[in-house]
């Protein structure tokens, strides 16, 4: 007798990388993993020594994995670096540091790549082989790179505008200098992989996870079809701030914001997010925000929002379903 079929993707979320990864490592824990569909980030994607990398899909997978290196927050646990250390001392680029194990990921996604399967599909079966049960995929099989443009830097892919790749400003120059622009290249002409619209669509839930605004859930919002298909749930999307407190937990959310024109606060994330989501999460540090958030058109919810344990990771995304009416996990 075959066994029962799973039901259909109830939740969906958007993600990007180590916060998204925490949250769904939560969400996990207060719904069936097969219940959940994580659209994630693929403007990150890059090649480097001929290898398709994927940071934000590897971060993700890893982390529902239980296999995330809990030292650095992105690769695999107990890594050894013996293939970068080679490199360095052979004088060849190594500013991006790609472990041993790591890299087994890279090169089985491009020799799929290269036999001409999808990105999508790559990002299956690499999750299978991993044992995540929660359904990956990349929110498009088309390159869709983030570019930015810097005042400073000597980038060895800079152009004549200052244009870089994402990758170089974030880990080659660490993020530490001014950005005047980011731009989402394709993304005029990229579709929405396959399964993307219909999880945003069918999900009782749709959570924008607390990732960068800009440079993680904005390239996957600049994919028409997928900004209509939130909008068309913005009663159901309920977005969780990155920013607290004035300033980003990880990474250089907070300084891109500023730099960029907007207001690195919940206020600012509250402007980003009101035309898809219905519903802002912000931590208590922010709670004297919350009149103001919802000046901006969105319901406030305070409530503790960092994930410092799998624990408060849980709790914080049932306080997310629960904003938007998914209050238990069989309602999922």
């Amino acid at each position: 007798m075959p066994p029962p079929e799973r039901p259909g993707p109830r939740v969906a979320v958007l993600a990007g990388g180590f916060g998204a990864a925490r949250l769904l490592d939560g969400l996990v824990r207060v719904c069936e993993p097969h219940a959940v569909t994580a659209v994630v980030n693929c403007g990150d994607d890059f090649v480097l020594h001929g290898l398709h990398i994927s940071p934000d899909l590897d971060t993700v997978m890893y982390c529902l994995a239980g296999e995330l290196n809990p030292e650095t927050g992105w690769g695999l646990r107990d890594e050894s670096w013996r293939a970068l250390e080679t490199l360095r001392q052979l004088g060849g680029k190594s500013w991006f540091g790609l472990g041993d194990r790591d890299l087994g990921t890279h090169m089985y996604r491009t020799q799929r790549l290269a036999e001409g399967a999808t990105l999508s599909v790559v990002t299956a079966e690499l999750s299978r082989r991993w044992g995540v049960e929660v359904r990956l995929l990349p929110v498009s099989d088309d390159p869709v790179p983030t570019r930015v443009t810097i005042d400073g830097g000597t980038g060895d892919r800079r152009g004549s505008d200052g244009e870089i790749g994402f990758q170089e400003y974030f880990v080659g120059l660490r993020h530490a200098v001014a950005v005047r622009a980011v731009r989402f290249a394709g993304a005029d002409r990229a579709r929405p992989a396959p399964g993307v619209l219909d999880a945003i669509v069918d999900a009782a839930a749709v959570i924008i996870a607390p990732s960068n605004p800009i440079v993680s859930i904005g390239p996957m919002l600049s994919l028409e079809r997928v900004r209509r298909a939130v909008m068309q749930r913005r009663e159901e999307t309920v977005a969780i701030s990155p920013i607290v407190a004035g300033a980003a937990l990880r990474g250089p959310a907070g300084r891109l914001m500023v730099e960029l024109g907007h207001e690195p606060s919940v206020v600012g994330v509250a402007r980003l997010y009101a035309p898809v989501a219905g519903t802002l999460v912000i931590d208590e540090a922010d709670a004297a925000l919350a009149p103001a958030v919802e000046s901006e058109g969105m319901r406030c919810i305070v409530t503790p929002a960092i994930m410092h344990t799998p624990t408060d990771a849980a709790a914080l995304a049932q306080a997310a379903l629960s904003a938007v009416g998914c209050a238990a996990p069989s309602h999922c």
